[in-house]
């Protein structure tokens, strides 16, 4: 019986790229940016799991198979987003917006136990929007194709963090949690 859950190519710590025979470093910069989209992807994940609403749970899945396409992106092939994904992206943060209270100020993350979960969405994807502007500058990606980060990715990855906020944001809302701005001071 064969085993579909592993290939034994990676136990060197290295691994390849879509149509490529080619192996590269896991701890490449290519392969860092892989690793925080997915584990971006996983964050939303949970919290799609924790909602009951349905076209929320429907925007979360939509953004999911985007950042599956970012992945593919980034590991070489040539699937990519569009300029729509991104506009669609801020449609949604326009909508959610409009039923929130103005901000002035920053909040401190976690108001409500799911909006702590959208929080550490967030910063995760900030995380990977990081790790992808680091990957195009990189000298080694100075002129490739394969695997570049495309023009509208850096652009829906921070979307996306606006979107993750503004639904932390409404999940503290819902929660009847009222948002706590910090201090900025420090006591004992």
């Amino acid at each position: 019986m064969g085993n579909n859950y592993y290939t034994g190519k990676g136990d060197r710590g290295d691994t390849g790229l879509f149509g490529s025979a080619e192996r590269f470093p896991k701890s490449s910069l290519r392969y860092e940016a892989l690793g925080t989209v997915d584990e971006a992807n996983s964050w939303l994940g949970l919290c799609k799991t924790k909602q009951s609403d349905p076209e929320l749970k429907k925007i979360l899945e939509w953004v999911q198979q985007r950042l599956f396409t970012i992945q593919a992106e980034l590991g070489g092939s040539d699937i990519h987003l569009e300029e729509s994904h991104v506009k669609t992206l801020e449609a949604h943060i326009a909508k959610i917006s409009e039923t929130l209270p103005v901000i002035k100020t920053f909040v401190l993350p976690g108001a409500s136990e799911f909006a702590a979960h959208f929080d550490i969405a967030r910063t995760v994807v900030r995380t990977a929007e990081r790790r992808i502007v680091a990957l195009s500058h990189d000298q080694q990606m100075m002129g490739a194709v394969q695997g570049r980060p495309r023009e509208f990715t850096l652009a829906f990855m921070n979307r996306l963090s606006s979107l993750l906020y503004v639904l932390a944001r409404q999940e503290a809302m819902k929660s009847g949690e009222a948002e706590k701005t910090p201090s900025y001071q420090y006591t004992e």
